[in-house]
């Protein structure tokens, strides 16, 4: 459609302005207004051109306009424009077009961030969709001022964010330049982010610990590294999930890793490095690096920093620019310390929400991303930055309830390995004599079974023909260790693991172990004292879920 004469003005000085409401008009559109202003015999208005003026623009395409000599617009009339791009100033501003197409669930307030900023903040002029075209799926269509004084804004890079509460993420980043570029965004109903936000707003005991890291998931595989160790407290695993979402939401004043939440992404490169230097002793994590100059040149932020003293490995997320390469020197903004790039760099993919996925009762975490093993189940898994899956463990829990534990009258209470319904005292046999009183206890090769819990006790038949109760504070596959009450013992004597044996400190007593196969146990529950009861026993089983056994009492007065 034409302009309305109305809503722009050109001034003689070549200055063109938004005069009108909330029309928009296609860069094509503007080029023939001006066009039309341009060959009539004499200028009207607030329209000062007519055929003695300038050529005020011309069109390479429909999409492709440049406005001629001192002819230009700002920031405000860019705002009523669309489909196609706008250069002025003999090159030294470019206002690109921006076309974004897809589907999003809802009401959604779409984000664009160029040089690590937010472009026209968390209420931009495009709302919910200016511009749209349901038909041709496009959900919005602008310009971006992406060419500025003669120098490409971030080498005309944005980001386009959908970050709108309840739904999915999602983001999509593109190149501008000359005419439309195109992004794609697509979301949908979040089924395990449904929370109030206020509520979520509420759940400050959700903490993280920030920056690089071990964390051990008790899996066989030791300690790993990654650049967060979460702790959900009392909150469930999908609770832990809205969180995350919730610090770096559309509007979000949370920050992480000392940067808005709204720019947060998680970790998009790595690098190792050497030939360290600067007046800094090593770089400082959460601070800028930044390398190169003109098109070579970057920044990043320090979200993992691996010094092993005269190299190491960093993990950034790229803010601004491209990625180092190698040999190039890198510098943080705040430590002074530099050293160069080592080898290739490697680009990590990223989740649209930075923890990872959520399935509503276990996490899928995105790369570098840890969280306390507590917290965690065997159907969550962790990437750590080695960009090797971590998955916890099975633990189960084996509970004896109906406990008694009056101070001075406690209950005592015995689990053991069974076989036939009664205890298997030979569950393993002792590889050596004991003479008493050693930390460590070696069993026949191999023969400590995988389920045994990482602290705890074990019987040994002593040479006094009893099986006496040892502690133990670690195990390998043959050895127990940190041992404290060790008997004498004969070579190939009787070990057995008692995975409660102890008297009742409360109601109900319980023991944890990682989950390798079913279980035959042995369950006694005796007292003998003020309030004495008949001996309680009842075969049981370890499983993949969380077992219990109720002790009944039958007095014994």
């Amino acid at each position: 459609m034409a302009i309305s004469a109305g809503d722009v003005s050109v001034a003689a000085n070549g200055n063109i302005r938004w005069t009108g409401g909330a029309a928009t008009y296609t860069v094509l559109e503007l080029h023939r207004y001006l066009q039309d202003l341009a060959d009539q015999a004499a200028a009207s208005g607030d329209d000062l051109v007519d055929i003695t003026s300038s050529t005020p623009s011309e069109r390479s395409t429909d999409n492709i306009i440049t406005l001629l000599g001192a002819f230009n617009i700002d920031d405000t009339m860019a705002e009523h424009l669309y489909d196609g791009s706008i250069s002025q100033g003999s090159g030294a501003i470019l206002y690109s077009g921006l076309v974004v197409v897809g589907s999003v669930f809802g009401t959604t307030t779409l984000q664009i961030v160029q040089d690590n900023t937010l472009y026209k903040g968390d209420t931009p002029f495009w709302g919910t969709g200016l511009n749209a075209d349901a038909t041709q799926n496009i959900l919005m269509r602008c310009l971006i001022k992406t060419r500025t004084a003669s120098a490409d804004v971030d080498g005309k890079r944005i980001r386009i964010f959908a970050r709108e509460w309840t739904h999915t993420y999602a983001e999509f980043s593109v190149t501008m330049g000359l005419g439309n570029s195109v992004a794609a965004i697509f979301t949908n109903s979040d089924l395990n982010n449904q929370t109030a936000s206020g509520t979520v707003a509420t759940w400050t005991t959700i903490t993280n610990t920030e920056g690089y890291q071990t964390i051990d998931l008790g899996n066989g595989n030791g300690p790993q590294p990654y650049f967060s160790q979460w702790n959900r407290a009392t909150y469930t695993i999908n609770q832990l999930y809205e969180r995350a979402k919730y610090i770096t939401r559309r509007g979000t004043t949370e920050t992480i890793h000392g940067m808005d939440g709204e720019l947060f992404r998680g970790i998009t490169h790595q690098w190792a490095f050497d030939n360290e230097g600067g007046s800094g002793t090593q770089y400082t994590e959460d601070e800028i690096l930044s390398w190169g100059t003109g098109i070579t040149a970057g920044s990043a932020i320090l979200l993992a920093l691996n010094d092993t003293g005269a190299a190491g490995t960093v993990w950034v997320q790229l803010t601004k620019g491209v990625p180092p390469t190698d040999n190039m020197v890198v510098t943080g903004a705040t430590s002074n310390h530099t050293a160069q790039v080592q080898g290739s760099v490697t680009s990590r993919s990223l989740s649209p929400v930075f923890l990872g996925s959520s399935t509503g009762s276990a996490i899928i975490g995105a790369f570098g991303i840890g969280i306390e093993s507590a917290d965690l189940t065997v159907n969550d898994k962790l990437t750590d930055l080695l960009n090797v899956l971590q998955q916890p463990p099975n633990n189960v829990s084996f509970t004896v309830t109906g406990l008694y534990y009056t101070p001075g009258t406690p209950d005592r209470v015995l689990v053991a390995p069974a076989s036939g319904g009664v205890i298997l005292y030979s569950q393993m046999t002792l590889n050596g004599a004991l003479g008493g009183g050693e930390s460590t206890i070696t069993v026949q090769t191999g023969t400590i079974p995988a389920d045994t819990p990482s602290t705890g006790t074990i019987r040994v038949l002593s040479t006094a023909g009893v099986y006496t109760r040892v502690t133990y504070t670690g195990h390998t596959t043959s050895s127990f260790t940190g041992c404290t009450g060790t008997p004498a013992a004969s070579n190939g004597a009787n070990v057995f693991i008692s995975y409660i044996d102890a008297a009742a400190t409360a109601t109900a007593m319980s023991v944890t172990v990682v989950y390798n196969a079913d279980r035959d146990l042995f369950v006694r529950v005796r007292n003998g004292g003020a309030a004495p009861i008949k001996t309680f026993e009842s075969p049981a089983q370890i499983k993949s879920t969380n077992q219990s056994v109720a002790a009944i009492r039958t007095s014994d007065l």
